[in-house]
């Protein structure tokens, strides 16, 4: 069977050592450790920008260690125009304010490149039911039929 794929944002992986939310740490840890192998881990230029963005250097060091130990491969794509054009029209749609536009782009990543699943601890701006249904049905308007869902480390099938 094939392995489902999922783009990891840059959220889960700050969540890794998130000291401060140690329930959302747990449950991080815990897929990253016990089910992660189970799917294909992508992340995008976009997650690579905002890990160095970071001005902590420690921070920014155990963010950079988490890719490699956790497999999360980065997308490869020469569709990088088309990501870019996606992400404008969300924008465009208003389906994010244009300080967002990361968060576009990972959505917009998400969709080019097939992913099956977003994984986000943002609910403000990705993992909520609304966000998930407007992007859908943006992306359906816009030619982009497979689904894609939108959803938390907490909302990942355990079995």
């Amino acid at each position: 069977m094939k392995k489902m794929r999922i783009y990891v944002d840059t959220s889960v992986i700050n969540f890794l050592f998130a000291d401060d939310a140690p329930d959302l740490k747990r449950v991080t840890v815990e897929f990253f450790d016990r089910y992660a192998p189970q799917y294909d881990l992508f992340i995008s230029r976009i997650v690579l920008e905002e890990v160095e963005a970071d001005p902590n250097l420690e921070h920014r060091a155990k963010l950079l260690d988490a890719v490699p130990r956790y497999n999360l491969q980065r997308i490869e794509t020469r569709r990088e125009a088309e990501i870019d054009a996606l992400a404008v029209a969300y924008v465009r749609k208003g389906l994010f304010p244009g300080a967002k536009l990361n968060d576009a782009l990972h959505v917009a990543y998400a969709v080019v490149c097939g992913m099956d699943v977003l994984l986000s601890w943002n609910f403000k701006h990705l993992a909520n039911l609304r966000k998930e249904t407007l992007i859908m049905a943006a992306n359906l308007e816009l030619g982009y039929r497979q689904p894609l869902r939108i959803v938390s480390p907490m909302e990942v099938e355990y079995e």
